[in-house]
């Protein structure tokens, strides 16, 4: 299976990308094909809402999501390509980051096309709190996106008291997040 992890955070080693790390090792150990997509240091514009995708594409933008008129690159082939897609991200005042969002945001030119592919999904997810609350926005927007763009839920890694990467590899999520990626069969 060809997987695609969608990171959004700006700290290349933080909390969230320790854990999306652990399920990449697992995954690849699985047999999986893994590939990175550092939404973080993307060059994405956030979707204008112009609409001249007519929500099938083309974007009339120019950036790093590519795939424009045929093209065979970019962010937008990188997920078509796949079986399934990771979102991961640090929590960000109870949502993912506006890095990652604004990614998931330009899907709008496509969104048909990820529909019928019927791809896997999961959600990595790291946050200093530890309130059992923590995490009821961010797994709400995950829970809606699954079921509007028609993908199949194949779990959540939600690191709760994982403020800094010494807190999380410390902690259990490490674990979870390996056994996820490598729960995950061709």
């Amino acid at each position: 299976m060809k997987i695609v992890v969608l990171t959004g955070s700006p700290q290349k080693r933080g909390s969230s990308n320790l854990l999306a790390e652990q399920f990449i090792k697992g995954a690849t150990e699985a047999g999986n094909s893994v590939s990175v997509i550092d939404a973080a240091r993307a060059n994405v514009r956030p979707c204008s809402g112009c609409i001249r995708c007519g929500y099938g594409g083309p974007c009339a933008q120019k950036d790093d999501m590519g795939s424009e008129n045929g093209a065979k690159s970019g962010i937008k082939a990188e997920i078509l390509g796949a079986d399934m897609i990771v979102f991961v991200t640090p929590l960000y005042y109870y949502g993912m980051s506006a890095q990652l969002k604004t990614v998931i945001d330009r899907f709008c030119a496509f969104n048909g096309d990820i529909q019928r592919k019927h791809m896997r999904s999961a959600l990595i997810a790291a946050a200093w709190n530890a309130d059992s609350w923590t995490f009821e926005a961010l797994t709400a927007h995950y829970k809606t996106l699954v079921r509007y763009l028609n993908l199949q839920d194949a779990g959540m890694v939600l690191g709760h008291g994982c403020g800094t990467p010494a807190m999380t590899a410390r902690s259990h999520y490490m674990a979870e997040a390996y056994a996820l990626g490598k729960s995950l069969k061709n």
